[in-house]
């Protein structure tokens, strides 16, 4: 969002140093400078009135008026040498008569004296002369940050909050080689397609492969972020790898051992920071849960656990959930699971998935077709995986379900297994009047697995194949055993 900002500084050499430095501030739309404090109560009372289609200017907002808000600047930067009125009586004036701006004092005494009385007088930080790129950034941030939470409170629209606002996605996976790494850079490419700014986050500090999939070659990795208290813009901007896809890339360490220097509460810090900044945030958590992405997941949105349908895969995904549920990070019907490599003739289906560990289970399944992975995955260019292939169209038809996508098709649930042709993805036959019910093709089933089983083999999803089922046993898994 865009930040609207009014200087009040009456001297001309740091009028234009001040001016200078706001129009290098991302999203920063600042206005010419006024001279004195008459002019600037004169500019906010101006743009409140027009706001609120007052005839004439002069008259402070009225509360229960969202237009004359809105059309307040965000921020107001305070030279400590304005006049006729003394900064502190103008910063109190501007508080009482416009509660929602946020008032910066600019001064070259930052002590705590100071500091305390622009406090009392309504101000919303301080920044010490010489100005300071990474200071003047976080402190005007800050204070749009505060005024769009009161304008949301005055009536404004909760649309203009620059905050904290962009939907935040784990994904973590069962076991390791159930496919994380794919459906984490698969969804968040998907999202970036769909017109999102995303930001791609690897998490997983010790063996995180998020680079390596998407060929990048990187200086900066989270680990640069984790001692820094404040992250600025700035700060942010040198650490996240702008890759060519449109993707930000803020990836894990070379140095697995390194991984150590993030913890939870940098972690809190650097999602925080991303999700001022994007639209969505998708976290690459991988499978062995460490302070840093426990925050994460306990953050999230949306928390995906990804695992394959066999028995050790779903048990370590159990695992997973009830270690969540013990350490108070997340509740099992709070996860979201994602069955990766699904095939027709597969023993464990989702519904006994979700019966194992407790949690949803995402509609739309991937399939197995790691012939079409292959090629990408060895050359390290997963952005590159052809549109027509059946894993990239369920992981979007997913990114549609969990609402990164927001398209016609996925609003129709064409991302769901029960509006999907076969799953070998050849088109179904006509079934004759005398044929048997399930023998030909089977609607209802995700798109393009790996081929495996004959003609006429087809059977519906959450149906169990074997002597087993047959029998009515619970066959070689028991969702009920111990892992």
């Amino acid at each position: 969002m865009t930040i609207r900002i009014l200087p009040a500084i009456g001297d001309p050499d740091a009028a234009r140093a001040v001016s200078s430095l706001l129009h290098q501030l991302p999203d920063a739309e600042p206005a010419p400078a006024v001279a004195d404090s008459a002019a600037l109560l004169h500019a906010l009372a101006g743009a409140a009135a027009q706001g609120a289609g007052a005839p004439a200017a002069g008259a402070p907002p009225a509360a229960g008026q969202p237009s004359a808000v809105e059309a307040l600047p965000e921020v107001v930067l305070v030279h400590e040498r304005i006049g006729p009125t003394p900064a502190l009586e103008l910063i109190r004036e501007v508080a009482l008569r416009f509660p929602a701006v946020g008032v910066v004092l600019i001064t070259t005494d930052a002590g705590p004296a100071l500091f305390s009385a622009a406090m009392d007088a309504g101000a919303r930080g301080i920044v010490g002369m010489p100005l300071g790129y990474d200071e003047l950034a976080a402190r005007v941030q800050a204070a749009a940050q505060w005024s769009a939470g009161v304008r949301v409170h005055l009536g404004g629209s909760p649309e203009a909050v620059p905050g904290p606002a962009g939907t935040l996605v784990t994904v973590t996976g069962a076991k390791g080689g159930v496919g994380t790494t794919v459906t984490a850079v698969q969804l968040a490419l998907a999202a970036r397609a769909a017109g999102r700014s995303v930001a791609l986050v690897d998490l997983d500090l010790q063996s995180g492969d998020v680079a390596s999939y998407l060929d990048v070659q990187f200086r900066r990795s989270v680990v640069d972020l984790a001692g820094i208290h404040d992250i600025s813009v700035r700060v942010l901007q040198d650490a996240v790898h702008d890759h060519h896809t449109g993707l930000g890339l803020l990836l894990a360490p070379e140095e697995g051992e390194r991984g150590e220097e993030v913890d939870d509460r940098a972690a809190r810090q650097i999602i925080g920071a991303l999700r001022s900044r994007y639209e969505v945030v998708l976290v690459d958590c991988g499978s062995q849960m460490q302070s840093a992405n426990a925050a994460a997941v306990e953050l999230a949105d949306l928390a995906l656990l990804v695992t394959t349908p066999d028995v050790v895969a779903v048990r370590a995904a159990k695992r997973q959930v009830r270690l969540w549920d013990r350490l108070q990070i997340r509740k099992a019907e709070d996860t979201t699971t994602v069955v990766n490599r699904l095939t027709r003739n597969t023993e464990i289906q989702p519904p006994l998935v979700a019966k194992a560990t407790g949690t949803q289970v995402a509609r739309t399944h991937v399939p197995a077709a790691f012939k079409e992975l292959q090629p990408c995955v060895d050359a390290g260019r997963m952005q590159d995986l052809d549109n027509r292939s059946t894993v990239k169209q369920a992981l979007c038809a997913l990114a549609g379900e969990l609402g990164l996508v927001d398209s016609p098709a996925a609003r129709q649930g064409r991302g769901s297994h029960r509006a999907r042709p076969t799953l070998t993805g050849r088109k179904r036959k006509a079934i004759t009047p005398g044929a048997a019910p399930g023998s030909g093709g089977v609607p209802g089933q995700a798109p393009g697995a790996a081929s495996g089983a004959g003609p006429g083999s087809g059977t519906r999803f959450g149906v169990r194949r074997g002597p087993a089922a047959a029998a009515g046993g619970q066959g070689p898994f028991d969702p009920s055993g111990e892992g």
